[in-house]
This record gives structure tokens, C-alpha cells and sequence, in this order.
């Protein structure tokens, strides 16, 4: 029969493995849950851009609005107000450093919309010479998808000028060209098409911009998350396991006798 200090300590033994394999089969549980919830995200956005292009007044006002409203297909007639073109760099297109080339559009209500018009390599030499872009003149229809700002990465200061920068901040920059932005942005997918007036005959095509726009999805990690879960749970496995074998198995084993040497 045990003692009381052995019974305690085998209680402890067991209330401590015990709340070992809980808490690891929790964190399993948990793992699948968030990989539940971005599998039904991953949905959520398919879902939106099989929808029809927005109209002009289904356009958000708001960010709210706008964030319901992420990955559907767009498309805005406008023209560029291209002496504000903005270039983000370190930005990444199919594995390599370059420029996200930014423009915003002057609607016809007055208003802007920022377009991510597509990606542009950098002159590793000299960082501040950029490819010109050719001339877009007169009103274009862009066509693309409803998207948050570019997102922000790692700065030395907020207050950057000039047409190179590393972020940016929809506010201050309406601010700063002195026009009113959409809460929003258009990440461009397709090239610029060129619109002809009330009454006038056809626009010449609008000149390919040369930028790519092949954007990254969003990375849901689905099944980092599963792996997760499978770890957790082999480590709620693995502490059940041995807590058994060393509290109830190994116990009840009767002791191997030990080899008996022969009396010369």
C-alpha cells in the first residue's frame, strides 16, 4: 500500500498530466478552429469576386462599407491625376524587388480612388531612376478589384516626401495633393482602356504601362494551421501515454528475477 507522501505525489503526478493533455488537446482544437475560420474567409472571397463589378453607386464610402466590400470586381471611369504618382518600394512581384506604382484617379464626381495600377523593377544601381511611364491622357476605364491600401512595411519616419517612399497613409496623402480619397484602393488587373466623348469618334488605345499585375493572393496558411493542430494533439497523445505506462502499467509488472550464478 502506498503512503501518504507517495499518494500525494502520485495525485500531483497525475493532476499535472492531466492538465498537461487538456491544455494541449485544447491548443489542437484551437488550431483547427482558426483553420476553420480562414477556410470560410477563403470562401467569403471567392464568393466576392465571382460577384458583378460594382456600379458607381454601390462604390463604399466609408471604410466599413469598403471592407465588406474587399475583392470584388470594379470598374472606374476617370482620369489619372498623374503628376501625384507615388512609387512604394521594396515590394515584391514574382520573387523580385521593385516598385508598386501608384496613381490616383479623379472620378467625375470630384472624388479619387488610389489605383494600384501593377509592379515596376528598380534600378539597383541608382534607386532613384524610374522607368518613365507613357502618357494616359483623356478618360480611361480601369478595371479591377476592390483592395485595401498597399500594406505597410518597416519605416525609419512617417512624414516621407517626394515620389519614392516605403508607405503610405490614405489621409495625410489626400491632404497633401489636396484631393479627396476614397477610404480604399483599386489594384488594377487589367490595362487601361481609353474612352471616346459624347459625340466623338473613337480614342486611340490607350499605351500599354508596362507594369505587371500579378498580384498575390491572400495567404491563408490553412494548412499551417492543421499542423499545428496535428502537433498539439500527438503531444496530448504523447503525455497520455507515458502518464499510463508509468503510473498504472509499468507498476503492476512483477520484477524480473535476476539471473542466477552458479556456486563453483
Amino acid at each position: 500500500m502506498l503512503s501518504n507522501r507517495a499518494s500525494r505525489r502520485r495525485t500531483l503526478v497525475l493532476a499535472a498530466a492531466l492538465l498537461a493533455c487538456l491544455g494541449t488537446a485544447r491548443l489542437g482544437f484551437w488550431q483547427l478552429d482558426r483553420a476553420q475560420q480562414k477556410l470560410e474567409l477563403q470562401s467569403r472571397l471567392q464568393l466576392r469576386a465571382a460577384q458583378p463589378a460594382l456600379s458607381a453607386a454601390e462604390l463604399p464610402a466609408d471604410l466599413a462599407a469598403a471592407q465588406r466590400q474587399y475583392d470584388r470586381p470594379l470598374q472606374l471611369r476617370g482620369r489619372w491625376l498623374t503628376e501625384h504618382t507615388l512609387y512604394l518600394d521594396n515590394r515584391q512581384m514574382n520573387a523580385r524587388q521593385g516598385f508598386f506604382v501608384l496613381t490616383p484617379l479623379l472620378l467625375g464626381n470630384g472624388d479619387a480612388v488610389l489605383v494600384q495600377r501593377g509592379w515596376m523593377p528598380r534600378d539597383f544601381i541608382d534607386r532613384s531612376r524610374l522607368k518613365p511611364l507613357p502618357p494616359q491622357p483623356g478618360d480611361l476605364l480601369i478595371s479591377g478589384r476592390l483592395s485595401p491600401p498597399p500594406s505597410r512595411l518597416l519605416a525609419l519616419s512617417d512624414a516621407e516626401q517626394g515620389p519614392i517612399r516605403q508607405n503610405i497613409d490614405l489621409t495625410a496623402y489626400a491632404r497633401e495633393i489636396g484631393v479627396t480619397l476614397r477610404p480604399w484602393s483599386l489594384q488594377q488587373t487589367a490595362p487601361a482602356q481609353a474612352l471616346a466623348e459624347a459625340g466623338a469618334p473613337p480614342p486611340p488605345a490607350a499605351a500599354d504601362d508596362g507594369l505587371l499585375r500579378q498580384w498575390p493572393q491572400v495567404a491563408l496558411d490553412v494548412a499551417k494551421h492543421q499542423g499545428y493542430a496535428f502537433q498539439w494533439f500527438a503531444l496530448s497523445a504523447l503525455v497520455l501515454g507515458l502518464t499510463v505506462w508509468f503510473q498504472f502499467l509499468r507498476p503492476r509488472r512483477p520484477p524480473s528475477n535476476p539471473s542466477s550464478t552458479p556456486i563453483a
